[in-house]
């Protein structure tokens, strides 16, 4: 008789002992000729050492699915002890799963362009109109790669437009102020890792999230970085960001040039880094549009709608302009 302590490292022991512990209850079941006690993120076996040895490969096997897929069920238990395949492992195309066992994947030709590019290029440049999935998909290969251990870390940031004296305005200390011009990071996040793993990432700074002042200073590696709403830094700020780049990082950069908030005097970041980058090698262009909008069917005629109108009003302009020369 043998005793071993088996410890579920990077999972939400939640998950896997299932509603009720019932997935625990049901893998003693199996294992009929081990005495099974589990407490928080371990469990402990006393038993047999052949039968010892069969129940760790299996639980090991449990603990990476869950892993990969955030969810485990009693029929893929019994194909994990059976030797088979689940039915999630047949699924092609799935850059990770959400917390609700849905697969994350690219839904158009552009989008599945970028998922190719994050796999060949170390900087990719992600632009396109609201809803086309590019922060989404962005964080969604960021925790791919944490959770395959191609990466120590994920930095996502974002530049706070009205940093100066209307964010003096707000209450709370600097992380209350900056915390709503983060926010859709955070939903992403939740989106796809456990809640409790969550904190746990961020208190021990594995994931961090931080508006772009405070990437000053720092060199980047062993990291996934990415910057949302780049369309929003100027020339300065992205040429700073950009040179942070260490070993084993890579930078995504995703904005929307018809959505620039900068002072009217002020020139996107974003557009000049495109201009004077876009032709090197290692970095890639991805070009989102219409087609790969993926929330409500409205957004996509929001859209159009608002592109419909701008292009009224620079003919409009064109047009008042050669009459003045006139």
């Amino acid at each position: 008789m043998i005793e071993k302590h088996i410890v579920l490292e990077d999972i939400d022991p939640v998950v896997f002992y299932g509603v009720n512990n019932g997935h625990l209850q049901m893998i003693k079941s199996l294992f009929p000729k081990l005495r099974i006690v589990a407490r928080d993120n371990v469990i402990r076996v006393l038993g047999d050492e052949e039968e010892m040895c069969k129940f760790e490969e299996n639980i090991e096997t449990m603990r990476k699915h869950v892993l990969k897929f955030n969810s485990i069920s009693e029929e893929d238990i019994l194909d994990i002890i059976k030797g088979k395949k689940t039915k999630e492992e047949g699924t092609k195309g799935v850059v990770v799963y959400s917390i609700s066992g849905r697969p994350i994947k690219g839904r158009s030709e552009n989008q599945q362009k970028l998922i190719d590019a994050f796999e060949k290029s170390d900087m990719i440049f992600a632009v396109g109109p609201a809803g086309t999935g590019k922060t989404y998909l962005s964080i969604a290969l960021a925790v791919k790669a944490l959770k395959e251990k191609t990466a120590k870390k994920i930095i996502l940031s974002r530049p706070a437009v009205e940093a100066g004296e209307k964010l003096g305005f707000l209450p709370g200390d600097m992380k209350d102020k900056i915390d709503p011009y983060l926010q859709p990071l955070y939903d992403a996040l939740e989106d796809m890792i456990p809640a409790t793993k969550l904190q746990d990432m961020m208190e021990k700074h594995t994931i961090q999230i931080a508006p772009l002042a405070f990437m000053r200073g720092r060199t980047l590696s062993d990291a996934v970085v990415i910057l949302d709403e780049a369309q929003n830094t100027t020339t300065a700020q992205i040429r700073m960001f950009l040179t942070r780049m260490g070993w084993n990082t890579k930078m995504i950069i995703t904005g929307d040039m018809t959505q620039i908030d900068l002072p009217h005097d002020q020139k996107s970041g974003l557009r000049e880094a495109l201009a004077i980058l876009g032709d090197i090698e290692g970095i890639s262009v991805i070009k989102l549009g219409q087609k790969d909008i993926v929330r409500h069917k409205l957004v996509t005629r929001i859209v159009n709608a608002y592109d419909a109108y701008d292009k009224k009003r620079k003919d409009e302009l064109e047009k008042k302009k050669k009459e003045q020369k006139v």
